[in-house]
């Protein structure tokens, strides 16, 4: 009977894992598909997670994530936070430039984490909270590349904010969290900047896993 709950609770993170990339919802026979389940089981991991409010199912009978999957999200932010203060301090202080973790949410990049550099005159000022498409901006474009399997850093200017720049890479190895560690500033950046960014985010994941 363990084996079995442990079996459906597996099945249950991938079809909610599924759900999360973004895409326009499924049907569930696409989701039967996609999972390599029958579509009995399927409608019964549907049932269960509806009645939970993790998954719902819009008037064409495509599934989408439900708000229930919010209040999870919203639980984990603060422990993600948490988790990744020690990383960004030594990166802001070791840059000079200030250090932030941003999550995919959607189509949109959040900055969960913040951290400014102490020994700096000036330096960005970037609130947690903020959002930004993916698509713009090193956070956004490193949390893309770990999509299509890259692990390298990313370099932008101007994208975000005139004059800014950015340096980030992705968090890697861990299958429930698209994330990126990356710097923001408006001066200069060494040539150690971005193999200490992906040391940074090598760190947060070691720390998460």
């Amino acid at each position: 009977m363990a084996a079995e709950s442990a079996q459906t609770l597996e099945r249950g993170l991938r079809l909610l894992r599924l759900l999360a990339d973004g895409k326009d919802g499924r049907t569930p026979t696409e989701l039967s598909t996609e999972l390599s389940l029958s579509r009995p089981v399927v409608y019964r991991l549907l049932t269960t997670l509806m009645s939970e409010g993790f998954v719902r199912r819009d008037a064409d009978g495509r599934v989408h994530l439900g708000f229930g999957v919010l209040v999870l999200a919203q639980a984990v932010q603060p422990l993600l936070r948490a988790a990744a203060m020690p990383a960004l301090r030594r990166l802001a202080e070791q840059v000079g430039a200030t250090a932030h973790l941003t999550v995919a949410e959607g189509d949109d990049g959040l900055a969960v984490a913040v951290v400014e550099p102490s020994w700096t005159d000036m330096h960005v000022a970037y609130r947690e909270g903020s959002r930004h498409p993916l698509a713009k901006g090193a956070a956004g474009r490193a949390i893309l590349g770990l999509r299509e399997g890259r692990d390298d850093y990313f370099v932008t200017e101007g994208q975000l904010q005139e004059g800014a720049r950015g340096v980030a890479a992705p968090v890697t190895g861990l299958p429930w969290l698209e994330a990126s560690v990356g710097v923001v500033t408006f001066g200069p950046l060494e040539e150690s900047t971005g193999p200490r960014v992906v040391a940074a985010a090598a760190e947060l994941a070691a720390a998460l896993g």
